[in-house]
């Protein structure tokens, strides 16, 4: 199923050339899709980082993550969602980042930026409750973060 986006952020982020490896990532939780994607902030434009207060460097990256309910014949409609995220290095060091909900359009989002190093590696956890549902979704991932 093709996810489809209307806030200009969102497309820029999930259409940005692989900088990274697996610069796209979701997982199908059954009833829903989640989608997350962890980059340095420096690769967006200026003007979309000032937009949605984003501090653009090197040594600072973000996560966009939107949750999806799968629909027959549809692509998905995003839902509103309770997400407690955790991050944490490989030396075991936290970062702490608290989501901010962006909507634009049919489009519900999650962004929040954090400061990263060169090479480092963040293990993040996302423990998920959809609006209006009394399902918890859990997601883990791995982003290494090259700042050169």
């Amino acid at each position: 199923m093709k996810w489809k986006l209307t806030g200009l952020l969102l497309s820029m982020l999930l259409c940005i050339p692989p900088l990274q490896a697996q610069t796209d990532r979701s997982q199908d939780l059954g009833d829903y899709i989640v989608y997350y994607n962890a980059l340095p902030t420096e690769i967006l434009q200026a003007n979309i980082a000032q937009q949605y207060g984003i501090s653009r460097s090197k040594f600072r990256g973000f996560i966009t993550i939107s949750v999806q309910k799968k629909t027959t014949g549809n692509s998905g409609i995003p839902v509103n969602a309770e997400i407690n995220i955790s991050a944490s290095n490989l030396t075991g060091q936290s970062k702490t980042l608290t989501l901010r909900r962006v909507k634009e359009g049919p489009s519900i989002y999650y962004v929040d930026d954090f400061r990263i190093a060169n090479m480092e590696t963040l293990n993040f956890k996302l423990q998920i409750e959809p609006e209006n549902s009394h399902k918890n979704l859990t997601v883990n991932f791995s982003q290494q973060f090259f700042t050169n």
